[in-house]
Parts: C-alpha cells; sequence; structure tokens
C-alpha cells in the first residue's frame, strides 16, 4: 500500500511593526503571531510543516531545484521543446546573475530558511503541554530543514548571507558569509538534528517521511566530503550501514526507486513527498497553496510529453557494455531511459516517435507514463534526494581518498550486486583497480550511472573540481567563473550591506 505523508500547511506569519499611538497597539485576538501560535505540539508540528512544505513550491522541488542542478552538470541535453532562454543559458554556460531559474532557487531556499528559523526560536518557548519530547524533535526537524537549505546555498554560491534569525522587519539585511561559516553552521545544525532525531525506523506511517537521523548523518557526510574532509564522513557514513535500517534495500528493484508504489522504501532515507492525489498543476511559490502537492519532473522530462531535456551523450556512452550481445547491457540503463520501441501505461503502448532533438533517448526515471496513458502537468511521485546506494558510493569514495581502497572496491560491488541482474564485480575489463586512480575512476562511473538524474553529479563534479580529482574537465564551457553560480543581481540590489564586490568572480 502506497505511503505518502501529507504535510498541512499554517499560513505565513504577519509581522506588525510598533505605533507609538496605543490605538493601533491592539492586536487582533484572531490572528496568530509567533508569540501566540506555540502553545501545543499541533501548532508546533505545524509550524515545522510549513517549512516542508517550501520544498514543494515551484523555486524548488516542483520544478526549478532539478532543473539547476541538471542543467549545470554533464548528464543532460537539450530535447528542444520549450527549453527556455534562462534553462538554455544554464546548460550552454551563457548565465549570469540575471538567471530567474538561480534567482527562483536561492528565492525557495531563503523562504525556507525563513520558517525554519521561526521555529528554532520560538518552540524553546512553548510551554507546557508542549512536550519536551515533541519539542526536541521538532527543533531537529527544522534543523536538518535549514542545513538542507545552506548545503544548497554554499555548493552553488559559495558563501551567502547567514540568516541564522528570523527577521521581523524590514531592513535586517545580513552581509554575505564566507564559506567556512555556512559550513560551521551546517554541522553545528545537523549534528544537533542527529541527537534530537528519530532513526528513520523511529516514526509512524502518518509520521513516515519526516527528516530522521540518518539522513542527518548523510547530509552532514555530504558537507565534509564537499570540504575535503573524508575522515569526519567516514564515521557517519558507516553508522548508517551499521544502523541495520536499510538491511532490505536490495528488496526494492532499481527502478522502482522512481515510481509511486515503492515511497519511503527501504532504500530511502530522505525524499519530498508528492501527490497526484491531493494536487493540480500549481505555480505556487510558496509550496503552501492548496494545490501544491504535484511536480513538474515527468512532464518537463518525458519521452511522450514536453521532452525538453534528455540524457546526454556522454552520459549515455558511460553505461557498460557487458557482454557482445547487447550494446548498453547494464540494467540500469533501461531502468533509466525510454527508447523507440519501449512500451508503457501497464505495458498497453508503445513508443513510435519523440519529438525534438537526438538521440532518440529520455527519461524514464520519475515518469507517470509507466502506468498512465500520457504525461501531464502534474505528477506525485516523490522526488527521492538521499539513497542509501548513495551512502555506499560516498563511503567508496571516503575510503578511496583514506587509501583504503580493497574497502572501496567492496563498496562498489554491494551497489552493483542489487541492480536488477548482476553486474560483474570490479575489476572489470574496462575498469582495472590496481592503482588509487584506477579505483577513483571506478568510483566515478558507479556514481555517474547509479545516480543519473538524480541532481548529484553537478555536486560531484563541482567537489571533484575544487579538491583537484578531475583529470579531465566533463564540462565544455567551463571557465574558472563557473566553478560558482552567480549571485543573483536582484538579491545584491535588494541587501543594503551586498554590492557588486560581493558577487562571485567572473560576473
Amino acid at each position: 500500500m502506497k505511503r505518502k505523508l501529507i504535510f498541512t500547511t499554517i499560513g505565513i506569519f504577519a509581522f506588525c511593526l510598533s505605533c507609538n499611538d496605543n490605538i493601533l497597539e491592539k492586536q487582533n485576538p484572531n490572528e496568530f503571531i509567533p508569540e501566540t501560535f506555540y502553545k501545543n505540539d499541533t501548532q508546533i508540528v505545524g509550524a515545522v510543516n510549513a517549512a516542508y512544505s517550501s520544498l514543494q513550491s515551484i523555486d524548488l522541488f516542483c520544478r526549478e531545484y532539478f532543473f539547476v542542478h541538471d542543467l549545470r552538470s554533464d548528464d543532460m541535453g537539450s530535447g528542444g521543446g520549450q527549453l527556455e532562454t534562462p534553462r538554455a543559458q544554464l546548460l550552454n554556460g551563457t548565465h549570469d546573475p540575471s538567471n530567474s531559474l538561480l534567482t527562483s532557487v536561492w528565492r525557495g531556499w531563503y523562504r525556507l530558511i525563513h520558517q525554519a528559523n521561526q521555529v528554532i526560536e520560538n518552540v524553546p518557548k512553548a510551554e507546557f503541554p508542549v512536550t519536551e519530547e515533541m519539542k526536541t524533535r521538532v527543533l531537529g526537524e527544522a534543523k536538518f530543514l535549514r542545513a538542507l537549505a545552506y548545503m544548497d546555498l554554499v555548493v552553488l554560491f559559495g558563501g551567502v548571507p547567514l540568516m541564522d534569525t528570523y527577521a521581523t522587519a524590514l531592513g535586517q539585511d545580513k552581509p554575505r558569509a564566507t564559506v567556512d561559516e555556512v559550513y560551521a553552521l551546517i554541522n553545528t545544525d545537523l549534528t544537533s538534528a542527529i541527537e534530537s532525531l528519530p532513526n528513520k525506523s523511529g516514526y509512524d506511517d502518518a509520521n513516515v517521511g519526516r527528516a530522521n537521523k540518518q539522513a542527518a548523518q548523510a547530509l552532514l557526510a555530504r558537507a565534509h566530503m564537499q570540504q575535503g574532509k573524508y575522515e569526519l564522513a567516514k564515521p557517519l557514513l558507516v553508522d548508517i550501514i551499521n544502523s541495520g535500517e536499510f538491511n532490505n534495500w536490495k528488496e526494492i528493484s532499481y527502478i522502482e526507486n522512481f515510481r509511486e508504489e515503492q515511497e519511503f522504501n527501504d532504500e530511502s532515507l530522505f525524499e519530498v513527498a508528492f501527490s497526484y492525489d491531493f494536487g493540480t498543476a500549481s505555480w505556487d511559490g510558496t509550496g503552501q497553496g492548496t494545490q501544491t502537492e504535484v511536480t513538474f519532473r515527468g512532464q518537463e522530462y518525458g519521452p511522450t510529453a514536453w521532452r525538453n531535456v534528455i540524457p546526454s551523450v556522454s552520459l549515455l556512452n558511460e553505461y557498460e557494455k557487458v557482454s557482445k550481445d547487447d550494446p548498453k547491457d547494464d540494467p540500469r540503463y533501461a531502468q533509466s531511459f525510454y527508447q523507440i520501441g519501449d512500451t508503457y501505461h501497464n505495458n498497453t503502448k508503445t513508443i513510435t516517435v519523440m519529438q525534438g532533438n537526438d538521440p532518440k533517448i529520455s527519461w524514464k526515471k520519475y515518469q507517470r507514463i509507466y502506468k498512465a496513458a500520457e504525461e501531464e502537468q502534474r505528477s506525485g511521485i516523490n522526488m527521492r534526494v538521499i539513497r542509501y546506494t548513495e551512502v555506499l558510493l560516498n563511503l567508496a569514495e571516503c575510503e578511496n581518498a583514506l587509501s583504503n581502497d580493497p574497502e572501496a572496491i567492496d563498496l562498489l560491488n554491494e551497489v552493483r550486486s542489487r541492480v536488477g541482474v548482476e553486474m560483474p564485480p570490479y575489476p572489470t575489463a574496462n575498469y582495472p583497480v590496481n592503482t588509487p586512480a584506477e579505483v577513483f575512476r571506478a568510483i566515478v562511473h558507479e556514481r555517474r550511472v547509479e545516480l543519473a538524474g538524480e541532481q548529484i553529479r553537478n555536486r560531484d563534479i563541482l567537489r571533484w573540481r575544487a579538491l583537484g580529482k578531475l583529470t579531465t574537465e566533463p564540462i565544455s564551457y567551463f571557465a574558472p567563473k563557473h566553478a560558482l553560480a552567480p549571485i543573483p543581481q536582484q538579491e545584491i540590489d535588494n541587501n543594503a550591506v551586498l554590492s557588486q564586490t560581493d558577487q562571485n568572480p567572473g560576473f
């Protein structure tokens, strides 16, 4: 039975400025403000639910988040269709500070940060009948969400304004923090979240989609790895593996990680919930409307839909030829992409044509047409944010960096043993693993084919480039200025303590 956490959201709090006239100082007793809202378990949970709902907004996982990461990697090409100018700019490297997608993602994350800050500041003040157990958990959730936001911002933009308290009035602008300062807050938030949150199995079905201890550990490990601190990431990843929470992950077939029937499954650490049953096509910027439970991912990437984004030739060529009989028989290939002649709609229809550019191959991950007659402007398939195989591959990278290559190879082979039809273990003819450099090459390959189209490749490239691990540059248009995305010009113009000198180099 499908399990789905539908968050009940609350409206954005209204903040009123004081006035000297007593008659204007009267507070409407029917209006919630922070000082009057956080009074019971239902209200503090409702407050953190509002932060979760921002993940569903058009600025984030409903649409723009996956575009920003996918189009800045080498895994995607243009399918033609309606790839608007701001998206084409990201794909081609011609984006600048006016790019609307970058502005949207920046805005979406800061909206979530504002909501998380409200929770973090006000929940500790809540008194009985709010239970200490619930306060601890809700604070852990809010800190996880704030860290998730800052993690994405620092990876994309570098140092950003550090809003660690919520704004109550205009003019409370913050300067640009350093990268180290942003990572310090991420570390503090996630360390607290790890101590505060239950294991994944500690939630009942009604709360299955909430942040959990293992998700916080995985996110903190990601943060350490981005900084090259592999020795700090490793014990977090080992603890996840040893937790026993994911012992049955191999029972989930690869493709089921991107369909509705296996959401919140034994391979999932954290995902953003959507529901076809509770939403219509929505362009809501806050994620708090009544129809924001769907994502456009299927419509944008689908072979029978807009087909705006398709897999790149270099990604398709990455999949291994295991035998002479099949040019692409890594089973993840067929489970990741649709080709001409493939069936859909419960095998009752056949793909005979794909509009737009070559190659005539399109994404299968996150496509609803496996059971539907057509893709449309709403999909209830959850967006997976952290999967267990990423944990295994992250640990493999750590082991390689820490000169433990036999352990790294074992982890790679653990991933390959589940992909559907068992892949031959490393070493293979194409991927010998006799030296640390060869093991790292195998890690790069395995990450690319296992995690394709999951908004991870961009972060990998940024990390490896910064740490000097790339032997060749995978982005054809790359120039030094593309190491970071430009700070949105709108943010520089609207922030009184930012100026053009705060812009990233090259922009």
